[in-house]
């Protein structure tokens, strides 16, 4: 059984995990509405995620769901896509036989963070290690490049900049803080999960732009 399921599939990391996906088996794209499947080895099921029903059994899972607190319009509605909704893929995942878990974080996760941002990742990630998958990988991206736009997403202001201050300046911003492409991300993600270490691997942007080159 290598099937694998992707919750998020329609940000930039998702898309970018659906269309490198090669195999070996099926990848199970779960979305909100109904979007094209990149090649022959995705499945798209439309599903809510409030409401998860019985997953298609798989040994791989790739959590990719975020948001933005501005986007989600409060941060009650934050934590529910970022921590609930996370929480209960992870959940529906593991009954679903998925042994191997990948979640995409956020830098500067911390449960201890005054920051609410920082301090929900860092929840979210302290819940996922007390589901029990034999295999854990938490990435934390420093700022996203891509083209949200594209996948008809609204911009993000931080990573706009980042972007801007790549081009100029990339060589000097410390590895673990370099903007990362989407694309470097979902390969890294693809590479830790094909032979996973036990328990709790967390890796950082420098160590995500190794793994995804």
């Amino acid at each position: 059984m290598a099937d694998a399921l992707l919750a998020g599939a329609t940000g930039l990391i998702g898309q970018a995990l659906a269309r490198t996906w090669a195999g070996p088996g099926t990848m199970h794209m779960l979305v909100r509405r109904p979007v094209p499947a990149p090649s022959p080895a995705c499945l798209v099921q439309v599903v809510d995620f409030g409401q998860l029903p019985a997953l298609p059994a798989a040994q791989s899972a790739y959590c990719c769901l975020g948001t933005t607190i501005k986007v989600a319009g409060s941060q009650a509605a934050f934590r529910a896509v970022d921590h609930d909704a996370v929480l209960a893929f992870a959940r529906a995942a593991q009954a679903a036989g998925v042994t191997r878990f990948a979640l995409v974080s956020a830098l500067g996760a911390d449960a201890r963070s005054k920051n609410f941002y920082s301090r929900v990742k860092g929840e979210t990630e302290a819940a996922l290690a007390s589901v029990g998958f034999a295999s854990l990988v938490i990435a934390r991206p420093s700022l996203l490049l891509g083209d949200r736009s594209a996948l008809g997403q609204p911009e993000r202001h931080g990573e706009r900049i980042g972007q801007a201050l790549s081009r100029a300046i990339g060589g000097l911003i410390p590895s673990a803080w370099r903007p990362i492409a989407a694309d470097v991300v979902a390969r890294a993600l693809l590479r830790s999960l094909a032979s996973p270490a036990a328990g709790v691997t967390v890796l950082d942007s420098a160590a995500l732009q190794r793994l995804g080159r």
